[in-house]
């Protein structure tokens, strides 16, 4: 997921093809549906991603009473109205009348806790749960940002790779050199500190024994010099997620596949290429294409039909965008990777998000 900021943007506004009274607001490379005159062009505005939670107050105030998802209808969520996508949502709220919404813009002001906004957090089913140890020296995954909330993240041109972003659930492993030790977590519990423990009944640690990432990751370490590994893979299958890929969490071996490793040599981090280095040893994510960057193209891919059974079972998640050369991002402040989703994966019906 994504990390939640709720801030001022500057607007572009375009028609919308299928309604007179409506148009889009667009924010990067997002597009929110609008009434049309609220706003023009160049005027500035709240934009309230995906995944945000609203408390009442502001739902009633934005006259979206019972018209967000979640159980408790106050989830932001992607929907399509009149055949267009609508990602986030655009508005003024009163409570910052008087706010100049441009200086808090070029300020990159955060509104989020001002308006009492949270990040929603997917429930975690019990095979994907267990008993924890903390593990402050665990090598955590991080949030990947929307490419097209930040579509500058990548210069044009610049080359990168396009990998195919799977529905499971993130399964972390650290293997420590000096001990042999092995820590297994999720994303989730992964960014409190902690790991879970040694469980056969757990999907993480039932996945990382099937496919022996232990014992990658220990080779891996003694090649690279590395005191410690971080090996960072998707569980999935039936039972874990509604989109399958043709597997099943539920069985000796669940769906498995690794999207990226990262190695502390001489007490730096390092994030490596996991197709070059454990290419034939673990399973990998599919790549999709690597070429020079377009946005245009990155969408595109992230769309389209799963390829990971290698029978387009059913729709694709995404794509996840790298630098062909790792680098640091000043406009991320961190990694320069991205992620970029599909609409009709955003949209589907009778999905799940399980963390």
């Amino acid at each position: 997921m994504s990390t939640l900021r709720v801030t001022a943007e500057r607007l572009t506004v375009l028609d919308h093809p299928n309604a007179d009274a409506l148009e889009l607001a667009q924010v990067g490379l997002y597009r929110a549906v609008v009434a049309k005159g609220q706003y023009r062009t160049g005027e500035y505005a709240l934009y309230i991603p995906e995944q945000a939670v609203l408390p009442a107050a502001l739902i009633e105030e934005l006259g979206l009473t019972g018209r967000l998802a979640g159980s408790n209808a106050d989830r932001v969520k992607a929907v399509r109205l009149r055949g267009e996508l609508s990602q986030g949502i655009v508005c003024r709220p009163g409570a910052l009348a008087g706010v100049d919404l441009a200086e808090a813009a070029a300020a990159g002001l955060d509104f989020a806790e001002q308006l009492g906004i949270t990040k929603w957090r997917p429930p975690i089913p019990t095979a994907m749960n267990g008993e924890v140890e903390a593990a402050p020296d665990l090598l955590p995954w991080v949030d990947i940002e929307n490419l097209q909330r930040f579509p500058d993240v990548f210069e044009p041109g610049e080359p990168v790779v396009l990998t195919e972003k799977l529905h499971g659930s993130c399964c972390l492993l650290t293997y420590h050199a000096d001990s042999g030790a092995v820590q297994v977590s999720s994303k989730g519990i992964g960014a409190q500190g902690l790991a879970l423990r040694e469980d056969e009944r757990n999907l993480y640690w039932r996945a990382v024994r099937a496919h022996g990432v232990p014992a990658v990751a220990a080779a891996l370490a003694e090649r690279l010099g590395a005191t410690r590994i971080g090996i960072f893979g998707e569980v999935f299958g039936a039972g874990v997620q509604d989109l399958t890929y043709g597997s099943s969490g539920r069985t000796e071996l669940p769906g498995y596949a690794v999207f990226d490793v990262s190695a502390l040599i001489d007490g730096q981090l390092h994030w490596l290429a996991a197709a070059e280095l454990l290419a034939g040893q673990l399973p990998l994510v599919p790549e999709l294409w690597r070429g020079p960057f377009d946005p245009a193209v990155v969408l595109a891919h992230a769309d389209g039909r799963e390829s990971v059974s290698g029978k387009a079972l059913h729709l694709r998640e995404g794509v996840v965008v790298r630098p062909q050369t790792e680098r640091w991002s000043p406009r991320l402040g961190g990694r320069a990777i991205a992620k970029a989703v599909s609409g009709a994966y955003l949209t589907r019906k009778g999905g799940t998000e399980y963390e």
